[in-house]
């Protein structure tokens, strides 16, 4: 891969979209990770104002760390690039303190993690409101049409994409590149909605790289029972995942009424 070429591709296509939009820059949410450090300094790269919020929700101090260190980043190396701290904490406790309580705990901590990746979506688009700023979003291709591993209206409630054609491997080239922080270059990826240190590869059971090697199977036709041992598990965790969150991307079903049944 080209690397200057993607990220002069990438630049170009954000700036085309912000003009063709008539708005007046991006808003982003900056978690410390790999995806929002290249996708924000990529906006960067446009010359348009870029609004970086910090939203903890209980976050692990190292996440916060690498969030303020690549905004800092940021602010030297790129004019109009704006910090703001929302502490969605206490928003997030209130919220749970008037819920009921669910029996089932295995559902009741997936849905208080989508929960905080809804609160975040919301602050995004409070604060692109105000300012007539798109909001961009930090998928990459894995994540958003390989595993679906994003939350429906939460961090996948954007309005653009910039990263999400690249494969994980491709965006940290992409952050190499572009000289992004060696502490969030090397960190494991987390979507830091769990309140602890637990990484991607926790929750899924396969690294973004054996992700990236059965997508490219698939691509070229092959099946589960063409592997065995590791290979099959990883296969077989990939395609689970893809069936279960299809519904994330594909349009929303409609139900179309025949039209004799409207005259």
């Amino acid at each position: 891969m080209n690397a200057e070429k993607v990220v002069e591709y990438i630049v170009s296509w954000l700036k085309d979209y912000a003009e063709k939009s008539k708005v007046n820059g991006f808003v982003i949410g900056i978690s410390g990770g790999i995806d929002s450090a290249v996708t924000s300094a990529l906006c960067a790269k446009t010359g348009f104002p870029v609004l970086c919020l910090e939203m903890p929700i209980h976050q692990a101090e190292n996440q916060i760390t690498r969030a303020y260190n690549h905004i800092g980043w940021l602010q030297k190396n790129f004019k109009k690039i704006a910090l703001q701290q929302v502490n969605l904490t206490p928003v997030f406790d209130s919220l749970i303190a008037v819920f009921p309580k669910a029996e089932n705990e295995e559902q009741l901590l997936m849905s208080l993690a989508n929960t905080r990746a809804r609160l975040r979506m919301t602050t995004l688009y409070y604060f692109a409101g105000l300012n007539d700023y798109l909001v961009a979003g930090t998928g990459n291709k894995v994540e958003d049409f390989g595993i679906g591993f994003f939350t429906k209206y939460g961090d996948g409630g954007v309005d653009i994409s910039p990263i999400a054609d690249l494969m994980k491997s491709e965006v940290y080239k992409i952050a190499k590149y572009l000289g992004i922080n060696e502490d969030i270059i090397k960190a494991a990826p987390t979507d830091g909605l769990w309140g602890d240190n637990k990484t991607d590869e926790d929750q899924i059971g396969a690294s973004y790289d054996e992700l990236e090697w059965v997508m490219k199977q698939v691509e070229l036709g092959k099946k589960i029972t063409d592997f065995e041992g590791r290979e099959k598990d990883i296969f077989e965790i990939y395609i689970k995942r893809n069936l279960a969150n299809r519904h994330k991307m594909i349009p929303i079903p409609i139900c179309e009424i025949p039209k004799e049944l409207k005259n």
